[in-house]
């Protein structure tokens, strides 16, 4: 999956530089202060103020009379001290305008980039739900974009690595430059309800063919939600009851889902693959597939074109262009399945018995 990559070494680099400056200065303020009331007898305070009023330059009267001794040692400080003074300045001024300047140069590259992508997502809100979103689909090594337009997470955005349109989700603009005409699908999981239809409702204009799903809060807010476009409506509330009510009542359907549901941690995946028209499956029974035998995958439903599915089906099922096989299996078996299906496998001769004996 194309990601952005993180520009951090010239503003750690930066940092440091920083960090060595302040140090500095403390070191000046402290000598110049430990020695004014040392050397001198003077308060610390009017040791420190006469510390600072040197560094800086300001030149205020001396605070008590300097003699030849006192002189001299505030010529040190004014040498060490503007020097460090002046470092300090010239890094954090180099800091502020580099970092803004990186800022403008990875927004342009990630603007380029963006415009490129194809069959990608687009996640608006990078709250807790669009994060955990994220992290799974870059897992997965799934294109996405995420639209947010709060400058402090915009910044946390960037620095992962993520690609960003930065802005208001509901805008059509924002939209459009996170590449909605060539997208797969969007998520719109933003804080409130009302939001939420708001960018269903423009993402469905810009977007006919758009598959949208959404969160809502309110069981009120679902039913506005698919009135205004959105494909699926997904309410975290109700799937996080349900799997409480599993965990509790079918312990053991609950920790089968989660083996196929877990890809970080298992090889087991469940997949949806949907057969193309050049598919060398179309037209065929699932024994005549042999991916039962060849890919060691199970068939657990067969979702028919028409929307119609088929729970559990059985050899003499027919499978055709449109259909989309619910299947489970091993991560590197669902891959060659996806590839059969789509029509761009060149193992399709060896996985077909193509006179069905």
């Amino acid at each position: 999956m194309p990601t952005q990559k993180p520009r951090k070494i010239g503003f750690f680099s930066f940092q440091h530089a920083l960090v060595r400056a302040l140090v500095g200065l403390t070191i000046v303020l402290v000598i110049g202060t430990s020695g004014y009331h040392l050397l001198f007898e003077w308060p610390l305070l009017d040791g420190f103020y006469m510390t600072v009023i040197t560094i800086t330059g300001i030149g205020f009267k001396e605070v008590h009379d300097l003699g030849n001794e006192g002189k001299i040692f505030t010529l040190f400080i004014i040498l060490s001290g503007f020097g460090v003074v002046a470092y300090t300045l010239v890094t954090g001024t180099k800091m502020l305008i580099e970092g803004e300047i990186n800022k403008i140069l990875t927004r342009r590259r990630s603007m380029k980039a963006i415009e490129k992508l194809r069959n990608h997502f687009i996640i608006c809100g990078f709250g807790r739900m669009g994060s955990f979103i994220c992290e799974e689909l870059h897992a997965r090594g799934i294109s996405f974009v995420i639209v947010e337009n709060r400058s402090e997470i915009q910044d946390r955005i960037v620095q992962s690595g993520y690609f960003l349109s930065p802005g208001d989700a509901t805008e059509e603009d924002v939209l459009l430059k996170a590449g909605i005409k060539n997208a797969r699908g969007l998520v719109s999981v933003l804080d409130s309800d009302a939001s939420n239809v708001y960018v269903v409702l423009t993402a469905r204009e810009l977007n006919e063919e758009l598959e949208i799903i959404a969160r809502a809060g309110e069981e009120s807010a679902a039913k506005k939600l698919l009135r205004a476009g959105a494909t699926r409506v997904i309410s975290p509330y109700k799937i996080g009851g349900m799997r409480l009510v599993m965990g509790i009542l079918k312990p053991e359907v609950m920790s089968f889902l989660e083996v196929a549901m877990d890809h970080r941690k298992y090889d087991i995946e469940i997949e949806e693959v949907k057969l193309l028209e050049h598919s060398p499956y179309c037209g065929k029974k699932l024994i005549e597939t042999e991916i039962r035998r060849e890919l060691n995958l199970i068939i657990i439903a067969v979702k028919k074109r028409n929307g119609q599915m088929v729970f559990n089906p059985g050899p003499q099922t027919v499978i055709e262009a449109g259909d989309t096989l619910i299947s489970m299996g091993e991560k590197e078996n669902l891959a060659i399945l996806e590839k059969e299906a789509s029509g761009n496998s060149k193992t399709s001769a060896r996985s077909l018995n193509t006179s069905g004996t």
